[in-house]
């Protein structure tokens, strides 16, 4: 284990990219193989759209990653947070510290967005886009973006996670946040069986139906366990969902400052 946190501390910003860039071909390269649905569609120019957020988000990421490093580094010499008031083994911490990143910062603040307007109206984005595929993983609004990561400032805190603990969390956010969003058709059996323990893709996409009540549901992003717990889980037929916003136009998923603007756009009227 300590080899692994020494590898994950001293992991270079390239790497990082290297595995960000690794996870998106690799799920590209399963929607040509095993695909969910038949898109006809521009790949490269929705994808384009999708990456102009996903490039925001890394500028908005190296802002925050400055507070983080010195939060953690506090965090380390006042020794606070949950992880610090028990001496456990270091692979039951890891999980412990995943599972608690992933609660707060992915399941609670997703939950939030969805249940308060003027976050809403930020995470509209992210749910405008009418096509599944991977790329709709990086469609975060900036607002959006900040929510999570101000969300993750604070799991860090609560649990007292160690740098080599957040860096591998991230990895698999990223990995989850692709393989989730991607079109890829799994067999029933393994999706299903998935979804006991993790999000999987074919439960992720009820979440991006385009009307409620299935909007509202399967907010988790890497364990299913929270959506269960909290009651927000849903699972159903693939095939009945449609991609988009019950308040938006399907044409206006790829006008990149329509998209921008929506928070801002009162014309947009939403019962949140």
């Amino acid at each position: 284990m300590d080899q692994l946190f020494y590898i994950l501390e001293s992991m270079p910003a390239w790497h990082k990219l290297l595995w960000v860039l690794g996870c998106l071909s690799l799920n590209w390269a399963l929607e040509y193989l095993i695909p969910l649905v038949t898109l006809r569609y521009q790949k490269w120019k929705h994808a384009g759209v999708n990456l102009v957020f996903l490039a925001t988000s890394f500028i908005i990421n190296l802002i925050f990653a400055f507070f983080t490093v010195r939060i953690i580094n506090w965090i380390g010499q006042v020794e606070i947070g949950l992880l610090h008031l028990f001496d456990l083994p270091d692979w039951l911490e890891l999980i412990i510290a995943v599972m608690i990143l992933d609660l707060v910062s992915q399941y609670w603040v997703h939950y939030l967005m969805h249940r308060y307007k003027w976050m809403w109206k930020f995470h509209l984005i992210h749910h405008s886009d009418t096509k599944v595929d991977a790329t709709r993983g990086t469609r975060l609004h900036p607002g959006d973006y900040f929510f999570r990561e101000t969300a993750a400032l604070l799991a860090i805190v609560l649990a007292g996670v160690p740098f080599a603990y957040y860096i591998l969390y991230r990895m698999v956010t990223i990995f989850f946040t692709y393989f989730t969003h991607a079109n890829i058709s799994l067999a029933h059996w393994l999706d299903r069986a998935l979804s006991l323990v993790f999000v999987s893709p074919n439960m992720h996409k009820f979440h991006h139906h385009f009307e409620r009540p299935w909007t509202n549901t399967n907010y988790g992003n890497i364990f299913s366990l929270w959506d269960r717990l909290f009651g927000t889980l849903v699972y159903d037929d693939p095939e009945k969902i449609k991609y988009g916003l019950d308040v938006l136009e399907d044409s206006t998923d790829e006008d990149l400052g329509y998209q921008f603007r929506i928070p801002f756009d009162r014309s947009i009227k939403t019962d949140y």
